[in-house]
């Protein structure tokens, strides 16, 4: 009887998947307006001409766009960890490229914030942890040495933002005419700060 009593009460509780997706429905029967007023046909280009590249943290989430006053449609957003830069064809230089030639950027801004977490990890303690979840050491040493270029060398994030500027801006497949803006965001109060003006 107890394990019958058990399992009823697992039963209960809602996984992460079952939550988003009943959110989801309730959202989708209720949209709000502001969601409505983009046409279909412009949702994929960004009205501004503007290209993101920012930290996956989680407290950026619904607070650096509106933040910025950016809106939906507005801007390509590209997340990452520590808003970087690792080589110069990995993933958030091929969705520039996608953005400037394909979808209308003309601008882009390096977004860093204060106190991220990428500060204080270490490639070693970070293969520590992968080893202990049954990551095997073949796969580690595949990466091993781009781990450590990413991870060893961040340590300040807005000396971060200045490195991801400087990529982005001497990047041969990125065209000169695009200004590359850095600035690093307050995830307390919201504010953002210059870091490097694109146009100087």
């Amino acid at each position: 009887m107890p394990f019958l009593k058990i399992h009823f009460v697992w039963r209960d509780i809602m996984t992460i998947l079952e939550e988003v997706l009943e959110s989801n429905d309730h959202f989708v029967k209720h949209l709000p307006e502001v969601y409505c007023a983009i046409k279909q046909h412009e949702d994929k280009l960004p009205n501004r001409h503007l290209a993101i590249v920012t930290c996956m943290d989680t407290r950026l989430v619904d607070f650096l766009e509106p933040a910025l006053g950016i809106r939906r449609g507005e801007a390509k957003i590209i997340k990452n960890a520590g808003n970087t830069v690792t080589g110069p064809f990995e993933a958030t230089i091929r969705s520039l490229m996608v953005g400037v030639f394909e979808l209308g950027v003309k601008e882009i801004m390096v977004i860093g914030h204060h106190d991220c977490g990428i500060a204080n990890t270490t490639s070693h303690s970070l293969i520590e942890k992968m080893l202990n979840r049954g990551i095997s050491k073949d796969a580690i040493q595949m990466i091993q040495e781009e781990l450590e270029r990413w991870l060893d060398n961040f340590k300040y994030p807005i000396e971060n933002v200045k490195q991801v500027v400087e990529k982005i801006r001497t990047n041969p497949l990125i065209p000169n005419d695009v200004p590359v803006h850095g600035l690093m965001f307050y995830t307390h109060s919201g504010k953002i700060d210059i870091v490097i003006d694109g146009y100087k």
